[in-house]
């Protein structure tokens, strides 16, 4: 099969003008060839790679539109609490779960790396659509912290035994959030594997780091109406990030999630610190949730790997990559397409370790390919899936 378009973005830049790729019918790309071929299918508008999310809670979709937005962030996790006991039919959340990664895969996503604290997500992993990494959270802000911990190792245990030959089935053990962690709970993830890919929930509220700061505001609230004794927790006056870095190994590769308030001193010293880093914007759900997006133009300054994520129904009114990149066109419109669209494709799979199989159109790799159309008009632009 061979492709061309008005413009090809291989996953890091545009390619020439009258590129073709050459795909087999496995949708491996075969070559690129530099001049026209007059068999080419042509498509109007863009190609590119399939579109990684770095950041899903697929695990929540039956929460769509139960939230209320701009609530902040503490009133967010409250109502989260308070409404998943009150979806005790199992199918319920199994036909919306599946309807809307569904959906997901029809919006251009060949890789996700999803958020679970249970094994609700096994059956669509096992469907072979998605290359998956599975963050298995754990929750646990005690100074005893065993039996969550152990919960958290049994559910990664069902993870690993999954297997297929249709797409990478990847998993780890990560911590939610600073405030939800001990640092008891930090030290037992790290050890759990001293090389495994760490997604962290990253000062997604001020609250965040004003409980690392002074221990007091919206998170103290929050942990003592759940009936949580902080009284062992020792504010350690720096920031949230800067804290519990030191309680990780720095042979985990990070991926840092939301970063809505994240400081450039916060960025300047996780990069002195870790080799291997990503930082995961998630604008949808960051106006859905605080009203606020993160200082994009100081990550861009600072020369970081940017990826994108959707973040979770409860949170966002759809899990599309284009769509999140297209809000944060509208708010930095000297962005380019060209440094967006990696965002959603290289970074994302480099992010998830994955890049040798996704998000770049490139001999030998299998990266889908999607149409894009309308990037550059005042209508919402659309996506379709090719391969």
């Amino acid at each position: 099969m061979l492709l061309t378009a008005d413009k090809i973005h291989d996953g890091h830049r545009w390619l020439p003008a009258g590129t073709v790729v050459e795909v087999d019918d496995a949708g491996n790309i075969v070559a690129l060839h530099a001049h026209g071929k007059q068999e080419a299918q042509f498509f109007d508008g863009v190609l590119c790679p399939g579109f990684v999310n770095t950041h899903c809670h697929l695990e929540l979709s039956h929460l769509k539109g139960k939230i209320p937005e701009r609530t902040g962030l503490v009133s967010f996790l409250q109502q989260v609490m308070a409404l998943r006991p009150q979806f005790d039919h199992p199918e319920q959340r199994v036909e919306a779960r599946r309807k809307e990664f569904h959906t997901m895969y029809e919006n251009g996503i060949v890789a996700v790396g999803d958020i679970s604290n249970t094994n609700d997500t096994l059956d669509i992993r096992g469907e072979g659509k998605v290359h998956f990494h599975t963050f298995v959270e754990s929750i646990g802000f005690t100074e005893t912290p065993q039996k969550q911990f152990a919960g958290s190792t049994e559910v990664h245990s069902n993870f690993t035994t999954q297997a297929s030959e249709k797409v990478r089935l990847v998993q780890s053990i990560v911590p939610h959030a600073p405030y939800t962690v001990s640092h008891v709970l930090f030290r037992m993830i790290d050890k759990h594997d001293t090389g495994s890919l760490i997604s962290i929930h990253n000062q997604e509220s001020p609250a965040e780091d004003d409980y690392y700061f002074m221990k007091k505001g919206g998170m103290q609230t929050l942990l003592h109406g759940v009936g949580i004794n902080d009284d062992f927790f020792v504010p350690s006056g720096k920031s949230s990030l800067q804290t519990y870095l030191e309680w990780m190994s720095p042979t985990h590769p990070f991926l840092f999630v939301h970063n809505t308030y994240t400081k450039r001193n916060d960025v300047e010293v996780a990069k002195t610190l870790l080799p291997e880093l990503s930082w995961c914007l998630c604008p949808g759900a960051n106006l859905y949730i605080e009203d606020a997006l993160p200082d994009i133009g100081m990550f861009i300054q600072e020369g970081v790997k940017i990826c994108i994520g959707t973040d979770s129904l409860a949170s966002n009114h759809q899990l599309c990559i284009l769509t999140e990149l297209s809000t944060i066109k509208q708010h930095y419109p000297n962005i380019e397409w060209a440094q967006l669209l990696r965002w959603g494709t290289y970074n994302g799979a480099h992010a998830l370790q994955m890049d040798d199989l996704v998000g770049t159109i490139a001999p030998g790799m299998q990266p889908g390919i999607l149409q894009l159309q309308g990037l550059d008009s005042d209508q919402k632009p659309t996506v379709k899936r090719i391969i």
